[in-house]
């Protein structure tokens, strides 16, 4: 199973990486598989990349699941 992560863009860069904000975590990520990613998205994040742009109902709804699951 594998298990990705919703955040914030906060910051993108223009070397292909974007800084987002996982429940208050920031980190780097790649952000070469999104086009047109711009700070304010919600992003999928799984190994260190950017992998598909999510909708405030999206990340409202996983940050629901895992505060259910803690």
């Amino acid at each position: 199973m594998c298990v990705g992560l919703s955040a914030r863009v906060v910051k993108v860069n223009d070397d292909g990486t974007a800084l987002v904000d996982a429940t208050g975590a920031r980190r780097a990520v790649s952000a070469q598989l999104l086009d047109d990613l711009e700070p304010g998205d919600y992003v999928m994040v799984h190994a260190g990349s950017a992998i598909a742009r999510i909708t405030d109902d999206d990340e409202a709804e996983t940050d629901q699941l895992l505060e259910e699951y803690l």
